[in-house]
């Protein structure tokens, strides 16, 4: 079955709002993880124009490991704790970064990342896996951002732990 991602002019709330229906579109009746993520990625990167969007999974305790992106090539481990990626998923939270630069510790896959936000993505008390987004323009995330994306990764994480879809 095809999809096709309908994006909308207007604010930054009215594309996410037009955005979830169609996410969920495409996440309902797969059973792939590693096709929902890809298909997710794709859609936030067409929507907004990010520069980079992507998931780490949590391969084990010890690193994330990178999962479907869309956007240059990217770093493919990341330690525990460390980075934007690694801190968000040791503090189990959304980080949202206005100039990388000024991230004690950032890892810089990419120079030409000026912004970033990481979003958990939860299973219980457990993260699966983080959500990150660049931008090359500083600044660029806000609450928006961060109430919709945490909205598209509990989603991503209904569907796929709640409903056994892996």
């Amino acid at each position: 079955m095809g999809h096709e991602i309908k994006t909308t002019e207007g604010s930054k709330q009215e594309k996410y709002e037009n955005l979830l229906p169609q996410i969920e579109s495409l996440i309902t009746g797969e059973t792939d993880m590693t096709a929902n993520m890809a298909n997710i990625a794709a859609a936030l990167k067409q929507t907004f124009g990010f520069f980079w969007v992507g998931f780490y999974n949590a391969a084990n305790e010890k690193e994330l490991v990178l999962g479907p992106f869309q956007g240059p090539v990217a770093c493919t481990r990341i330690a525990f704790g460390r980075g934007v990626c690694g801190t968000a998923w040791r503090e189990q939270r959304t980080i949202t970064v206005a100039d990388v630069d000024l991230f004690p510790g950032h890892i810089a896959c990419n120079s030409a990342s000026r912004s970033e936000i990481v979003v958990p993505l939860m299973h219980g008390n457990e993260v699966k896996a983080v959500l990150d987004i660049d931008s090359d323009t500083p600044c660029a995330f806000d609450e928006t951002d961060a109430t919709y994306l945490k909205r598209i990764c509990d989603m991503l994480s209904a569907h796929a732990y709640d409903n056994n879809a892996l």
